[in-house]
């Protein structure tokens, strides 16, 4: 079976037995999550720079112009030991990280640092200081952590634009699998657009594949394009090869958060705005064509939802919204994000031989994706 897997190494354990992973069910496969921290900043680059049409940088000139603002990142975390008397345990983790701004501020996963009691950073140079987590968003995996260090530690990377991003086209991995600070790999893009799960189970879109080496401790680090520009950051790796201690472990597709998708969340945090996602409310089935399908399972339109108000029902087919054709469910969700919690918008549904239009009010994305009976 595949495991699709998070990158965060786990270094030592309070208790025997601790586990740094959250798995999460999904499609018949078994997904694991796995953990590195983010930090508190100020402003960050208000656009991307877009992939020069260049034959790019060898490996080595990239990994000198762009090592110094890769990070190593160690956290150490609280846990919940579960169980009839419940409890937490700390455990220890690492992953990578990317310098943003000269003002301190690190790009990581989410899952890195998430339930974070104290992280600490090391730079390239072996530079070693304190970070704080500024804010997180689990339904892009994207964190934001500062660090009060010297101006001449801080060497930002730009970022590229990833929607220009094609297949085939070269890419550099940097980060700490195993422990390894500094380790590069690399590879090329496998695959545009794809989709991957959140640590609070719902779907991040628009993830970029790679066959690029990323292991365990890769968990925040760039995936870099040719020119040595922020690509996205590497997340987690679908493999059916696992550790001694049930790591998984490279198997050729590796999977990175979209570069525009992490500069926006990004942009956000550091501005002091909370991040907020749209929400409906169903479970779509995954394979269904002409449109978005609500599954047919009990529970598919949650409770108190925004679609059970509105009025949905299992196996409902969503065709359009506000008039705009939606033909899948990657779509659907796609669609859904441009859109703010609280506005109202017309769905078309059919459901059996009629076609509706029904109004929906969208709500708040609660934080973890509602589980179905």
């Amino acid at each position: 079976m595949f495991r699709l897997r998070y990158l965060l190494p786990v270094l030592t354990a309070a208790l025997a037995g601790a586990v740094i992973a959250l798995a999460l069910s999904g499609g018949g496969s078994t997904r694991t999550v796995t953990v590195v921290q983010p930090a508190r900043g100020a402003s960050v680059p208000s656009s991307l720079t877009t992939l020069a049409p260049t034959k790019g940088l060898t490996i080595n000139q990239i990994f000198r112009q762009d090592g110094p603002g890769v990070v190593d990142i160690v956290v150490t975390a609280q846990t919940s030991t579960g169980g009839f008397f419940g409890g937490t345990q700390e455990t220890q983790g690492e992953g990578a990280g990317v310098v943003y701004d000269t003002k301190g501020d690190i790009l990581t996963d989410e899952h890195v640092v998430a339930n974070a009691t104290s992280v600490t950073v090391t730079f390239e140079d072996g530079y070693k200081v304190g970070a704080k987590v500024v804010g997180t968003d689990p339904s892009t995996d994207v964190a934001v952590i500062h660090v009060n260090a010297p101006a001449s530690q801080l060497h930002p990377i730009p970022f590229a634009d990833s929607s220009t991003a094609q297949v085939g086209d070269p890419v550099v991995a940097i980060g700490s699998p195993f422990s390894l600070p500094e380790t590069v790999t690399s590879g090329i893009v496998s695959a545009v657009g794809r989709s991957i799960t959140a640590p609070n189970g719902f779907t991040i879109l628009g993830a970029i594949q790679t066959d690029a080496a990323i292991n365990p401790g890769n968990s925040g680090g760039p995936l870099l394009d040719a020119n040595g520009r922020v690509l996205g950051l590497a997340d987690q790796i679908e493999t059916n090869n696992t550790t001694a201690n049930g790591q998984g472990s490279n198997s050729g597709v590796g999977f990175a958060i979209a570069s525009n998708m992490v500069a926006h969340i990004a942009n956000e945090i550091l501005a002091g705005h909370p991040i907020r996602h749209p929400y409906v409310g169903v479970l779509l089935n995954g394979n269904s064509t002409g449109g978005a399908q609500i599954s047919s399972q009990p529970g598919s339109v949650q409770p108190s939802s925004p679609a059970s108000a509105a009025g949905l029902e299992p196996g409902d087919l969503i065709t359009a919204i506000n008039g705009k054709t939606i033909s899948s469910t990657e779509q659907f969700i796609a669609t859904v994000d441009t859109y703010t919690p609280g506005q109202t918008i017309t769905l078309t549904v059919r459901r059996g031989g009629a076609t509706l239009h029904i109004k929906l009010t969208l709500g708040t994305r609660p934080n973890t994706a509602p589980q179905t009976g």
